[in-house]
């Protein structure tokens, strides 16, 4: 078992289960057993299984709040929270897409303390260990496939760059860590289990994280949706996308 007082071991940890996660969706998509909203629903609940009974097993005193649990509450007195997405961006994943991805990370006093995005499609995983910035990004705004923001058109006009619509939020996020945007810009509507594996990645490779307002986001609350949105971006432009989204 992995030691939970060392920092360290829970990105270790929060990697590999991302990772075996991960593979264990891509096999059941490949398997042909399921499909359509059914093999949505299968990768779901088998993504959650697993986490939740592998959480329990090296972290049995840490609390969880899943997408897919129901939330018992324990989490309002722990020390320390899981939060996770056992599979973001179930359209993207049963319909045979790329974009969509596993989130683990672990709060504690309301932030990110260890944390995973694995995007199996890519085998890539991205951990909240400290990284140098990505040099040259390309000149892209990503936002949301279903719900890009009114405000994006504006944004990609003051940076000069062009609008990518991308999947699910791990996803999004991961294509501004790899160096290949500038910016996720997110009107609203995340709830914690998207952004928080997303937001420790970010964070840990020299990315700004803020809600559309510029203030911090802060985990485990008791309303779990990020009310105020979510602008995760290079911090060289972090000044002039909040220009726009704070008076919009």
């Amino acid at each position: 078992m992995l030691n939970n007082t060392d920092p360290s071991t829970d990105v270790v940890l929060a990697r590999r289960l991302a990772r075996e996660a991960g593979t264990l969706l891509l096999h059941l998509r490949n398997g042909g057993s399921h499909e359509g909203r059914a093999l949505g629903d299968a990768g779901d609940r088998e993504a959650n299984i697993f986490l939740l009974n592998a959480l329990a097993i090296a972290r049995p005193h840490d609390a969880v709040l899943s997408e897919e649990s129901a939330d018992d509450g324990k989490r309002f007195t722990a020390d320390r929270v899981w939060i996770i997405d056992p599979l973001d961006g179930t359209r993207e994943y049963r319909d045979g897409r790329d974009d969509w991805a596993v989130h683990v990370a672990l709060v504690a006093h309301g932030e990110v303390i260890a944390a995973a995005v694995a995007q199996p499609p890519r085998d890539e995983v991205f951990d909240s260990m400290p990284v140098a910035l990505k040099r040259n990004p390309q000149k892209v705004i990503v936002v949301s496939r279903s719900r890009p923001p009114a405000f994006s058109a504006a944004i990609a006009k003051a940076l000069d760059a062009r609008i990518e619509p991308v999947g699910s939020a791990g996803a999004k996020a991961l294509v501004v860590v790899r160096g290949d945007a500038l910016a996720y810009v997110h009107e609203g509507g995340l709830n914690e289990w998207d952004a928080a594996a997303p937001i420790g990645v970010a964070l840990a490779h020299g990315l700004h994280v803020s809600d559309l307002q510029g203030r911090a986001i802060v985990f485990n609350q008791r309303d779990v949706v990020l009310h105020s949105g979510l602008l995760l971006c290079r911090p060289e432009c972090a000044a002039a996308i909040l220009a726009i989204t704070q008076t919009s």
